[in-house]
């Protein structure tokens, strides 16, 4: 009999749930947009009456399912299963106590873990980076998030915290970011920073679909301004890369879309700013799970903790 799971996605404005058995099959999906029901919503609320809803949908209780994985974004404290004091951008979010919330409540196991740690295992397992053990992703949207993958086994630290590739500084007194640092890597290579600098030299430039479309007509002002949020982007990433020395690099977001002229280009920037030993062989992809990433990768994090669990 093959194992089935629920895996949920906790984002800034709504909770994605799935259906996923032991062998990474999706089926079910929801879509929960919280953010605006409420002006303060109550995020476990909205997550237990999802799973209840996707049970009752699907005509199984509680005990036909042998965990339900939780990605979420925010400061995870994945060792205690609950949310740091910096929750990030949803409100009330700091401190809540995932998991044991949902063991009292269905009664099986549950995990909690970062979206983007989340996103590159589920990558790992069904997606882009399926067969490789060593994996850097960075997904790339109003801020900057990822995860690596060393050895074939997520890099957490002691406590979860590992893996916020965002906000390492790479510009010596740069520009100030919210988590209190000045230089952040978010503050250059997010989808924000190339809106910021695109909407001042063009105010019709304040979306990605129009700066992309200006950079594909052949625009030289938004080329040059693409060439240097690339140069950004690739620092970070030439960094991180002399630090882990993956064998694929994968790029997420809704940009990750344009391979001709982010990948590509990215791609070579970055392999002419690390050592060549470094550069010999490397992969570089785009994500391709795109919104089932999450709950994906939250499912193999609770099995792959199951496993561990198993083997001690």
């Amino acid at each position: 009999m093959i194992n089935r799971y629920i895996g949920a996605d906790i984002g800034g404005t709504s909770i994605k749930l799935g259906i996923i058995d032991e062998e990474g099959n999706i089926s079910e999906r929801r879509e929960i947009p919280y953010r605006s029901m409420e002006e303060h919503p109550d995020v476990m609320k909205y997550l237990i009456k999802g799973i209840r809803d996707l049970m009752d949908t699907c005509g199984q209780e509680t005990g036909a399912f042998s965990g339900i994985g939780v990605s979420a974004a925010g400061c995870i404290n994945s060792v205690t299963g609950s949310v740091a004091d910096n929750g990030g951008n949803i409100p009330g979010w700091s401190h809540t106590e995932v998991v044991k919330t949902l063991r009292e409540e269905f009664g099986i196991p549950a995990s909690l873990a970062n979206d983007g740690n989340c996103a590159i295992l589920g990558e790992q397992w069904i997606g882009a980076a399926e067969g490789f053990s060593d994996v850097l992703g960075v997904t790339l949207g109003t801020g900057v998030g990822g995860g690596i993958i060393t050895g074939g086994r997520l890099l957490e630290g002691s406590r979860g915290y590992a893996g916020e590739i965002g906000h390492f500084p790479t510009h010596a007194g740069g520009a100030h970011c919210i988590c209190g640092l000045d230089g952040c890597f978010e503050r250059y290579a997010s989808t924000s920073a190339l809106t910021r600098k695109a909407s001042t030299a063009d105010p019709d430039w304040d979306n990605g679909r129009a700066f992309f479309e200006a950079v594909s007509r052949g625009d030289e002002t938004a080329k040059a301004i693409l060439d240097e949020w690339i140069t950004d982007i690739a620092y970070g990433i030439a960094g991180l890369i002399h630090v882990f020395d993956p064998q694929i690099i994968l790029i997420g977001g809704g940009v990750s879309k344009q391979e001709d002229l982010l990948i590509s280009p990215l791609r070579d920037k970055v392999l002419s700013m690390v050592m060549p030993d470094f550069a010999d062989g490397i992969t570089f992809r785009a994500a391709q799970l795109s919104n089932d990433a999450g709950i994906a990768g939250a499912v193999r994090y609770l099995i792959s903790k199951e496993e561990f669990s198993n083997k001690m």
